[in-house]
């Protein structure tokens, strides 16, 4: 699924960051800075700012997605409203975390890593979040749920809706 980033709507976001890339266009290694700063700004890295990226610094886009797609940091899907992380450490993994994830993602009708078409909802797949005695546990925000069963998911999903 694509999502359709509102040039008109980010208009004055993207002036900021274009006055960023402005300040900054000279310094050395100045690749990295921007794509962190549109990361922040935009909340991921939409096609139409890597393609101001490009047009500003004068660089290919095609060596943009090289350094965007290297490192894990940047995301090319907006983060939904609800981030679900999901424990898939070795504790959570042995008390059935991949069918919590299963139905995590039969119940949002998306895959882990993926957002929801109304950007309310994302799966993220975590190692660890330091709840071991919880296992199966996961994270929708701040809040944590644990002991968990699949049976559980549905319920606790409408909370967020």
């Amino acid at each position: 699924m694509e999502f359709k980033f509102n040039l008109e709507e980010n208009k004055e976001k993207i002036q900021e960051f274009r006055d960023f890339i402005k300040e900054n266009r000279d310094k050395q290694g100045v690749l990295m800075p921007v794509l962190q700063e549109a990361q922040v700004k935009f909340g991921y890295l939409p096609n139409e700012i890597l393609e101001i990226v490009s047009k500003d610094l004068n660089i290919p886009l095609s060596e943009i997605y090289g350094v965007a797609t290297f490192y894990s940091q940047f995301t090319f899907i907006p983060k939904g409203e609800n981030n679900i992380s999901v424990c898939l450490g070795t504790a959570c993994y042995v008390k059935g975390a991949e069918k919590v994830l299963a139905e995590i993602e039969n119940v949002l009708g998306i895959k882990c890593g993926g957002t929801t078409p109304d950007l309310k909802f994302s799966i993220t797949p975590t190692r660890c979040i330091g709840a071991c005695g919880l296992a199966p546990v996961i994270n929708i925000n701040d809040d944590t749920h644990g002991k968990l069963k699949p049976e559980d998911i549905k319920a606790i999903i409408e909370k967020y809706r």
